[in-house]
């Protein structure tokens, strides 16, 4: 008498990523990681050739420059969500700030994958909504942009005294400026109206569904659009929170302000670390420059791109492209080396579920 069949064990992808998705993500961040420093590989090797020419007791002040500057990232995050009804410890957000910092830095997607780690990192941490932990990572980079046009007009102030502000450099500080405000003002409409806002972002969803399945074809919903007009619905609710307690931005708008100025501060510290003495205004409009462009590079941190652009801008600025170089280049990769470490360090240990810092 024959024994009926056992039935064949399979398991899918899907089950698989399920079960093993920590380790799944933790070899990814380490490849990632490798791609960085390959990416940088050349730069590291000229910084390490250029410090003969470095005072590295100046050089060192970018620490605490940038530990002001994640302070004033952290005080920005805790005032944006306690104006949706969050209190969110400084301790917990400094960590996040790292992971997010580290996460920007080794995935380049234009800072979207920063926002969807952000997000899960909240929700699994602090029980917030994706879309709160969305709408106030936006907020942060409005109020960031909105007040670096500060800083633009400034910069174009200190070129224009010094005989700088050319032709070429009117037209880059105008049309940067345009786009920063448009945007601005296009993100505040749509997310005003709940029917702009799920019309927009529905279609978004349909589009990303149908790239998905030009490689998955049996998945025509990857995204189910029901379970995200939910969140678009949630987007909505906290975003009219912002816009009726609008004058409970103020002070995130400042504190986004000095963590522009401390980031400029720290560019501005190797330029002394060299001995040289820019004009301040170039070295405002060749970051804001390198940085938006640096958001399309399909290499980690912007590598290539952010370094050429922050050279033409200050050559265009009156800055010797023999003098920029060279600290630009040291300027991106002391401060990789400063914030990738310590970030990676507090990304792994949330990915093991460690929340003793929490």
């Amino acid at each position: 008498m024959s024994q009926p069949a056992h039935p064949t064990s399979h398991t899918s992808p899907s089950s698989f990523f399920t079960r093993h998705w920590k380790l799944i993500l933790n070899l990814v961040t380490v490849l990632a990681l490798v791609v960085l420093i390959y990416a940088i590989r050349e730069q590291l090797v000229e910084t390490l050739s250029n410090l003969h020419h470095v005072n590295l007791w100046i050089l060192a002040l970018i620490i605490p420059i940038e530990a002001l500057n994640y302070h004033a990232q952290v005080k920005l995050y805790q005032r944006l969500f306690a104006v949706v009804g969050n209190k969110l410890s400084y301790k917990f957000l400094y960590r996040a700030s790292l992971e997010l910092n580290f996460v920007n830095h080794v995935f380049p997607s234009g800072g979207v994958s920063g926002i969807s780690y952000f997000g899960l990192r909240l929700k699994d941490g602090q029980q917030i909504t994706a879309s709160k932990a969305t709408l106030v990572q936006v907020m942060k980079i409005v109020l960031t942009v909105l007040s670096f046009e500060i800083l633009l007009i400034a910069g174009l102030i200190f070129l224009a005294v010094a005989g700088k502000a050319s032709n070429i450099v009117m037209l880059v500080t105008g049309a940067l400026s345009t786009v920063l405000i448009i945007g601005t003002f296009v993100f505040m409409y749509i997310s005003g109206s709940q029917r702009r806002i799920n019309a927009f972002f529905t279609a978004a969803t349909r589009f990303v569904n149908r790239m998905i399945q030009l490689f998955r074809r049996n998945n025509p919903e990857t995204i189910n659009i029901e379970r995200a007009r939910v969140a678009f619905d949630d987007l909505h609710a906290n975003y009219l929170l912002f816009r009726n307690h609008y004058r409970e931005l103020r002070s995130p708008f400042w504190y986004g302000l000095l963590a522009s100025i401390t980031e400029l501060a720290a560019i501005y510290v190797v330029y002394v670390a060299f001995g040289e003495y820019v004009n301040v205004g170039a070295v405002i409009l060749a970051y804001a420059v390198a940085n938006f462009a640096g958001l399309v590079s399909v290499l980690p941190g912007g590598v290539g791109i952010y370094e050429a652009l922050m050279t033409a801008v200050l050559a265009a600025g009156g800055v010797p492209a023999a003098v920029s170089l060279p600290v630009t280049v040291m300027y991106r990769v002391v401060n990789t080396l400063i914030q990738v470490p310590p970030g990676y360090f507090f990304y792994h240990k949330a990915l093991r579920g460690d929340r003793k810092g929490d």
